[in-house]
Formats: structure tokens, C-alpha cells, sequence
């Protein structure tokens, strides 16, 4: 670095330039280019949870009882976290807005898969009504991106 450069002139220059430089704004719906969300990759991991339930329903080995749990509840934890992305990430005031039962269904999605609900029981049902929670903020998201 050269002399001038360390010089208290030099910098003040500096500063005034950063401070007045002409500023851009930009603005985009997501954090990434679009196609990198996708409500399929929380429905994938619930039909594995539901899959999982009906093969525990159907074996009696308690070592493979303790494994399919174990593995069906990280997948529950994938829902959950597939799930808060496309709430925080991909999803924007505007959909808000456009939506205002968006916020309801990602949390009752959300706890479904959580330890009231798939990855805390073994019960279909609450499998069935965690896809459909999936599907209505499917049916939500698809429409968002014809927009």
C-alpha cells in the first residue's frame, strides 16, 4: 500500500466517496433463482413417515420397531425443516397478504410433524393429515409461481 493511500486526506476521501456513491435497489421473491424451492421435497419425506408407520404396524421385531422409529422421526424432522424454508425463504409479504391462511397451515403443518404429531406417534392418520396440510400449501405454492 502506498503512502498516500495510509494518509488521513485519503481517507476522508474515501469515506465521503463510500458515503455518497449512488445506490441500487434490488429486489427479488426468494434468496435463490426460483427452482430451488419445492413443497414435493416435505411430501417425500411424509410418505416415507407414513410408509414407515404401516411397516412398524405389521412387524413385531423390536429391534426393527427401534429403527423404523428412530428413522421416522428424522424424517418428520426433514418435514419440519423443509417445511420452515419454503415458509421463511420462499414465501414473501406479498404471498402473505394474497394468503392469509399461509401462516396457519405452515404452523399446523409444522406441528404435525412434530412431537404431537408423526414424529411423536405412530398413527396414519395424523400421516394423512400432515400430507394434506402439505398439499394445500402445495396448491399455494404452485400458483404463487404462475404469478
Amino acid at each position: 500500500m502506498s503512502q498516500e493511500s495510509n494518509s488521513p486526506t485519503f481517507e476522508r476521501l474515501h469515506m465521503l466517496r463510500t458515503f455518497f456513491a449512488p445506490t441500487i435497489e434490488v429486489s427479488a421473491h426468494c434468496d435463490l433463482p426460483c427452482g430451488v424451492y419445492d413443497p414435493a421435497q416435505a411430501r417425500i419425506e411424509a410418505e416415507s413417515i407414513k410408509g414407515i408407520i404401516a411397516k412398524v404396524a405389521d412387524n413385531d421385531d423390536p429391534d426393527f420397531r427401534t429403527r423404523a422409529i428412530l428413522i421416522k422421526e428424522q424424517r418428520s424432522e426433514l418435514v419440519k425443516h423443509h417445511l420452515w424454508v419454503l415458509w421463511t425463504d420462499y414465501f414473501k409479504p406479498p404471498h402473505f397478504e394474497k394468503y392469509p391462511q399461509l401462516h396457519t397451515l405452515f404452523n399446523e403443518a409444522t406441528k404435525l410433524a412434530g412431537a404431537s404429531g408423526t414424529k411423536g406417534e405412530l398413527d396414519a392418520a395424523r400421516a394423512d393429515e400432515l400430507l394434506a396440510k402439505i398439499d394445500e400449501i402445495a396448491e399455494i405454492f404452485w400458483e404463487t409461481k404462475k404469478a
